[in-house]
């Protein structure tokens, strides 16, 4: 028997659905602390998501196909600020 992991899209459904619930405030206490656990666990398991993906997008394959973190060259930090303090010259 297969189950069907929900997508982050459905999760993310699923606790603006539990915000606007509580939001009203038409909710019998004990089913409000249930939800608010349950959009816990949907906030918690979306920030693993989130981070996963980020995880993924900061690698890089070499050419013998291992996978490296994704780190900039050296001198990035220092053209990004010094491009920074060019922007803030700006008058607008």
């Amino acid at each position: 028997m297969t189950t069907n992991k929900p997508t982050f899209e459905d999760n993310m459904q699923r606790l603006e659905q539990i915000v606007q619930e509580l939001q009203n405030g038409n909710v019998p206490l004990e089913k409000a602390l249930s939800e608010f656990q349950t959009g816990v666990k949907l906030s918690q398991a979306m920030q693993q998501t989130l981070q996963n993906a980020e995880d993924t997008l900061t690698k890089m394959m070499t050419p013998d196909g291992e996978e490296v973190s994704f780190t900039r060259d050296k001198g990035y930090e220092k053209q990004a600020k010094n491009e920074k303090q060019d922007d803030e010259d700006v008058p607008f």
